[in-house]
């Protein structure tokens, strides 16, 4: 697999590895969040899961629209970035089944991941074509 994607990588137009840098940072952070055994995260009373949740959303969007970054923002190659952002939310929840109080959860992905790299790639697209119409089409 990670072949595939290193060869996807160079195929593609031009690439800078230094547009990849937000991408990793915030793998790193989603990662380091997924690491915390659950007895030292902090409980947010009646708010806790609107709190985590909402974590889930913010940080996936984050994710998905820095891997478009990465990617050039081509409007091809949108479906890639949210595909890897999937990906990515598919290994982390496999992650927290070896950290302790932690347990993996597919809705986490299909709801929370997932409503989260959409919106982000959707807003991303709304405004790039209000504020310079014509590029997104011939992309």
């Amino acid at each position: 697999m990670a072949m595939a994607f290193y060869l996807t990588l160079v195929n593609m137009k031009k690439i800078r590895l230094s547009n990849w840098i937000p991408a990793f940072a915030i793998m790193a952070i989603i990662f380091w969040f997924s690491s915390q055994p659950s007895d030292k995260l902090p409980v947010f009373s009646w708010a806790d899961a609107i709190i985590k949740k909402s974590g889930h959303v913010i940080g996936y969007a984050l994710l998905a629209f820095s891997y478009w970054y990465a990617l050039d923002m081509d409007k091809k190659r949108r479906w890639l970035a949210w595909f890897l952002a999937i990906l990515f939310a598919l290994t982390d929840e496999y992650h927290q089944s070896f950290v302790a109080g932690r347990h993996p959860s597919i809705w986490d992905v299909l709801i929370f991941d997932n409503s989260g790299a959409l919106l982000s790639l959707w807003l991303t697209t709304l405004y790039l074509k209000r504020k310079r119409p014509g590029v997104m089409s011939d992309r």
